[in-house]
């Protein structure tokens, strides 16, 4: 079963709902995707924003497991983008009921 603050994560995202989703985020969180580093609210809603129109993507959950402090959400993710439909792995690190950290890789 998925933390309370990751589902709420994934609802804003799947509404393209900024602010919910950076509510969702500690104000210093990370977030890394693409062997890219987004520090902090603003780039985290720039890099947010930017993938959403490049790619019109969906992300929708299929299973997760919770380890600690730690999320890993198995993702379908569906876009304008080569190759879609892809799994990925969303790892969240969860603090306070923030998301600190989140890593999205294949």
């Amino acid at each position: 079963m998925m933390p309370d603050i990751v589902t709420m994560y994934f609802d804003a995202d799947r509404r393209n709902d900024a602010e919910a989703l950076l509510n969702t985020l500690a104000a210093d969180a990370v977030v890394e995707d693409e062997n890219a580093r987004h520090q902090g609210s603003v780039a985290i809603r720039q890099w947010w924003l930017s993938a959403k129109k490049a790619t019109q993507y969906i992300a929708e959950p299929l299973e997760s497991t919770v380890d600690g402090d730690k999320a890993f959400v198995h993702a379908s993710v569906s876009g304008q983008f080569t190759g879609s439909p892809v799994v990925l792995t969303h790892a969240f690190t969860i603090k306070d009921e923030k998301i600190i950290r989140l890593e999205i890789r294949s």
